[in-house]
């Protein structure tokens, strides 16, 4: 799994370098472009789920730990943390957002009936993981509602609940749209309170934060340490990440208003990273003086990171169920709420039963890449080639996209 994840990898920094090469200055125009601040914010949202919130103050420990894990000796916690999450990591989406906005039109290889059912597999897939992560981290976070280590009933509850919400949500693009802004402005009000809460009106100074936070540059001083897996945990990292890209890409894709190639990869490394850095470094400190989350910013936490699993699992409901006609449309709202939440619903459960994997997954994603490389070598390679600019019909209407943002 290694070797493939490896190649993996390497193959996608490659065709980011193709792509820039001979695309750099072309204009990216999706079907349904939408502002800049509006693109980046469902970028943002739908690229991100709870893990952000919640895993960070359970994995510190871990990465200090260089005796247990010496191979995380190169850097601070806080650098290995931001590398697991920022910047490079996000060209994996500009892959597979430019590819869809601007080749798969030409060469339609997720139509091919075999690519389109895997594909849409792995999106219902990685849905399912999303709510997993969710119900098995409630218990650390959630403690005063159980043991702080087991799973009860209300926990299922809550994932049951946002799952449901998301189904709901699918059912409207404007829905979507007004989700991924709203969670974004969430995300923010939340570091502004975690941080006021110990910066302005508890001990400790300011300048212990901005110190902090420049130990996130040892990242970029050792960027070539986070390229190829670590360890086995990065390993599953790097899947997962993987295994988002494929349906991210293909989400994204459509809203892309009418950026340059170079643009789009900039606006994807940078943009992201700069909240989750701040956000990271907040936590950090939280760690490292030992302060307690316990009460309402444990509740906030949590509440974020519920909003982030719905605005995620919307924005993948509705690609796979466009994707496969089953639509609301089709369906019928009743149908339709129905067989969403009982399919993600039993998915989710055979997360937690250890049945599926987020490995198995982000490794189909990687077959799927080579796959379409091949295809398009053999298939489309003069199709592809010849392409100077997205689809004819993607245009941009400015008035629509003022309404949308």
């Amino acid at each position: 799994m290694t070797l493939w994840l490896s190649a993996g990898i390497i193959f996608t920094l490659l065709a980011i370098v193709v792509i820039l090469f001979k695309w750099g200055n072309l204009q990216c125009v999706g079907v349904t472009p939408v502002k800049t601040f509006t693109f980046i914010a469902i970028l943002f949202t739908s690229g991100l789920d709870v893990g952000l919130i919640m895993f960070p103050l359970t994995e510190f420990a871990g990465y200090a730990d260089i005796k247990a894990s010496p191979e995380y000796a190169f850097a601070n916690p806080l650098a290995i943390e931001f590398g697991f999450w920022g910047f490079l990591i996000w060209g994996f989406y500009f892959l597979t957002c430019f590819y869809f906005c601007v080749i798969e039109p030409k060469v339609k290889f997720f139509e091919i009936p075999w690519v389109k059912l895997l594909n849409n597999i792995i999106i219902i897939g990685t849905c399912a993981f999303t709510a997993y992560l969710l119900l098995s981290n409630l218990p650390w976070y959630l403690p005063n509602l159980g043991d702080g280590s087991t799973i009860i009933p209300s926990f299922y509850l809550v994932v049951f609940a946002a799952i449901c919400f998301a189904v709901y949500s699918s059912t409207s693009l404007k829905y979507v749209r007004f989700l991924s802004i709203t969670t974004t402005w969430m995300f923010i009000a939340l570091i502004a309170f975690m941080w006021s809460a110990t910066f302005i009106f508890g001990d400790s100074s300011v300048s212990s934060f901005t110190n902090k936070l420049g130990l996130i540059g040892e990242y970029f001083t050792n960027l070539n340490h986070f390229i190829l897996p670590l360890n086995d945990y990065h390993e599953f990292y790097l899947f997962w990440w993987f295994a988002w890209s494929i349906m991210i890409g293909q989400f994204t894709s459509r809203f892309v208003g009418g950026l340059k190639t170079y643009q789009v990869l900039a606006a994807m490394l940078v943009f992201p990273s700069i909240p989750i850095a701040l956000w990271f470094g907040v936590l950090y400190h939280y760690h490292e003086a030992g302060i307690s989350t316990e009460g309402i910013k444990n509740f906030a936490m949590v509440f974020v990171g519920i909003v982030f699993v719905i605005n995620s699992l919307d924005s993948l409901i509705r690609l796979y169920t466009d994707n496969l006609n089953l639509t609301v449309k089709r369906l019928g709202m009743r149908n339709y709420m129905l067989f969403n939440i009982a399919a993600l619903s039993l998915l989710t459960l055979l997360f937690k039963l250890e049945f599926i994997q987020i490995q198995w997954v982000g490794a189909l994603v990687i077959g799927l890449f080579l796959s379409c490389a091949l295809y398009i070598g053999y298939n489309k390679f003069k199709t592809v080639s010849n392409i100077d600019s997205s689809p004819k019909d993607n245009t941009i209407d400015f008035s629509k996209i003022e309404t949308a943002g």
